[in-house]
């Protein structure tokens, strides 16, 4: 089976869940994010030992998968966060760290990239849910549009840069990070993420979702969600380089793994929450 054949298989399979989860959000939406974070964690967890750290791979998961879980539950009033614990989760890694694996185990290098490794995804990929319920967002179909924007943004950040790349690149971004990555392609992105910007707020969450952005707001989003997922795409082939893969891990057919596919949704999902809460004006 050609590569590409398995890229459009995985695609007919998943869009429909996750349309579905973005619709309908609530449980199976928080369900859906603690996976994919769980996954992600997983291939960070090894990519980390790859280059010489040991986190505690079980424990990353576990946190990793229960960020959207929590923010769930507190939505639905379910519990609060007892901060106290939350605050001692460091000196409770620590402590372990020096029990467990003492001087010679990198206890430094293992609690850090524990809590690297859970928040970079679970704590990332939990803004997914904060979007889907944002206080400007009044029902399902605003909430899910509220969703869906920085999805579309990034992928037509994707689209800009490979085509405006195929094109018109030479000079090349930052070959030491990623040596495919060219000026061209990160201007075609910008060009296409602010026009994009811009279509889906006149034909989508304005008429939709009774909300909208200025002018100027629909720049500084376009702009800065643009920037956000291209510095997302490089983090990531940054630490693949650190740990010497190609891929995060081969879980996706044809896609390569988790993180390889939410690399720049890890990064836009959060700043497109914090613009929006600034930006959104309501009434469209």
């Amino acid at each position: 089976m050609s590569e590409l054949t398995k890229r459009v298989l995985f695609a007919v399979a998943a869009i429909p869940v996750v349309a579905g989860a973005v619709w309908y959000g609530d449980a199976p939406l928080a369900i859906l994010l603690s996976i994919a974070a769980a996954l992600g964690a997983w291939e960070f967890g090894r990519m980390a030992e790859a280059t010489g750290a040991r986190p505690f791979k079980a424990l990353m998961i576990v946190l990793a998968a229960s960020v959207p879980l929590a923010v769930h539950g507190v939505r639905l009033g379910l519990w609060v966060p007892p901060l106290g614990l939350v605050a001692m989760l460091v000196p409770l890694l620590l402590t372990v760290a020096m029990f467990v694996r003492g001087v010679e185990g990198k206890p430094m290098a293992a609690v850090g990239s524990t809590l690297l490794g859970a928040w970079y995804t679970g704590g990332m990929l939990a803004f997914g849910y904060a979007l889907r319920y944002h206080r400007f967002a009044i029902g399902a179909t605003a909430g899910a549009l509220l969703l869906m924007l920085p999805l579309v943004l990034t992928w037509a950040n994707d689209a800009g840069a490979f085509f405006f790349g195929k094109a018109f690149g030479k000079t090349k971004l930052m070959p030491s990070v990623s040596p495919g990555k060219t000026i061209a392609g990160a201007v075609g992105g910008l060009l296409l993420t602010i026009v994009g910007t811009w279509a889906y707020v006149r034909f989508l969450l304005a008429p939709y979702g009774s909300m909208g952005l200025t002018l100027p707001g629909i720049l500084v989003c376009g702009t800065l969600i643009s920037i956000a997922a291209q510095v997302g795409d490089l983090v990531e082939s940054l630490l693949k380089r650190e740990a010497g893969v190609k891929d995060s891990s081969t879980l996706i057919p044809g896609h390569g793994g988790v993180l390889d596919r939410t690399d720049s949704l890890l990064f836009t999902v959060p700043l497109a929450y914090i613009l929006l809460d600034l930006l959104l004006a309501v009434g469209g």
